[in-house]
């Protein structure tokens, strides 16, 4: 690699979070994701462009280094190399954001975010402030008919074995991936499921007699609901429903979960919809993902672990800015009881290209946010809740 001092400075900092890595393929990530800042894109041209003008080379020598990332191990330089293999980073990444955590417990989404018809791109994201990250993901051409639960399993595989024993995992998912499969293959590995569904699919609370369309228990506006029992008819599914709905919604948050009555708030699903800040970062308000011109969903599986490294680092280094505010930043860009002004990926680009400027690489480190309490929800029988039922 190049000799750039912040690049070099960088690069080791990479090959240390990745210690099992050979040399050359932990530099791969660090120069793409080092490049990635400097074009605010993800496409091998501009990234080329962007090194080549920082290193004084040749933009055709720049890319072809750059390709050493994804392309096959028949087809890389030198002799005895291996092909890159992206399911690896998945260790590395999640104990990079985890270090040092003295409150073991993490907030995981499973996602899927599609480019055109070319892809689908499984996730599995630890959501921190505002910011899914990915840390394990499978991307799958488009237009085919292979399930995609086996394929969430082993995200799940992954993660489960980078964390070891002794963490609480929240793992939280959209409506269109509920099934009582997935919510099985969730607990079997010993996280907590906080499972949206449907507002018509059915549940019975223990000790009722008949079911209920799940949107039933939060119909209007205010209502809060937690009770143990079953969900689905055809499979059924002993678990616990939390409910609620917030004024100015147009649907409620109807969860399933194997947390016990009282242990769970439904509001805790608020953590999921930063999978979704996460893919728009990951496009269009990021690395320009949608753009790339690869076609090959090897090499695309590849190509994000660049994709992780980078992001990771613009929200390692945002997070401790909002944890830690600089004395001359006024005002703070957040405030208690308030939405975030920037977003944290937005001020992480903005001081690690300060950084850069200045001669240095910025650093940062992830610190963990605290978790909602469980609001009590007064417990409720069938006999008080026919008098107001309200279908969805």
């Amino acid at each position: 690699m190049p000799r750039h001092p912040q690049l070099y400075a960088w690069a080791e900092r990479v090959a240390t979070r990745f210690p099992d890595l050979p040399r050359h393929q932990a530099a791969a990530p660090a120069e793409w994701s080092f490049g990635m800042v400097l074009a605010h894109a993800c496409g091998r041209t501009a990234v080329a462009v962007a090194l080549a003008a920082v290193l004084g080379q040749g933009v055709n020598t720049a890319r072809q280094r750059l390709r050493e990332l994804y392309q096959p191990a028949a087809r890389t330089a030198g002799r005895g190399r291996t092909g890159f293999d992206p399911t690896t980073c998945c260790g590395p990444l999640v104990r990079w954001i985890t270090a040092g955590w003295a409150d073991r417990r993490v907030a995981l989404a499973l996602g899927v975010t599609n480019l055109a018809d070319r892809f689908h791109v499984l996730t599995a994201a630890v959501v921190y402030r505002g910011c899914g990250t990915p840390v394990a993901w499978a991307v799958l051409p488009a237009n085919t008919k292979d399930p995609w639960n086996p394929h969430r399993v082993r995200l799940l595989d992954r993660v489960a074995a980078a964390l070891g024993p002794g963490w609480a995992v929240l793992v939280l998912t959209d409506r269109g991936l509920a099934s009582a499969d997935l919510f099985r293959a969730i607990t079997g590995r010993g996280f907590h499921p906080l499972m949206r569904v449907k507002a018509g699919g059915p549940f019975l609370p223990a000790g009722w007699h008949r079911f209920h369309p799940s949107g039933a228990f939060a119909a209007r506006d205010g209502d809060r609901f937690a009770a143990a029992g079953t969900a689905y008819k055809t499979a059924p599914l002993g678990c616990p429903l939390s409910a609620c709905r917030v004024a100015g919604c147009a649907d409620p948050w109807v969860l399933l979960t194997d947390l016990p009555v009282g242990a769970g708030d439904p509001c805790g699903y608020a953590f999921r919809a930063r999978v979704g800040h996460g893919f728009k970062v990951l496009k269009s308000g990021g690395w320009q993902w949608h753009r790339t011109r690869i076609t090959a969903p090897d090499r695309a599986d590849r190509m994000w672990a660049a994709v992780a490294v980078a992001t990771l680092w613009l929200v390692e280094v945002g997070g401790l800015a909002e944890c830690e505010p600089r004395p001359e930043t006024v005002p703070p860009f957040r405030t208690a009881g308030r939405p975030r002004v920037h977003r944290v990926f937005r001020v992480g680009l903005g001081l690690i290209l300060a950084g850069l400027l200045a001669g240095r690489v910025a650093d940062g480190r992830f610190v963990p946010e605290p978790w909602p309490a469980p609001e009590p929800i007064p417990s409720q029988t069938e006999a008080e809740f026919m008098p107001h039922l309200t279908y969805p």
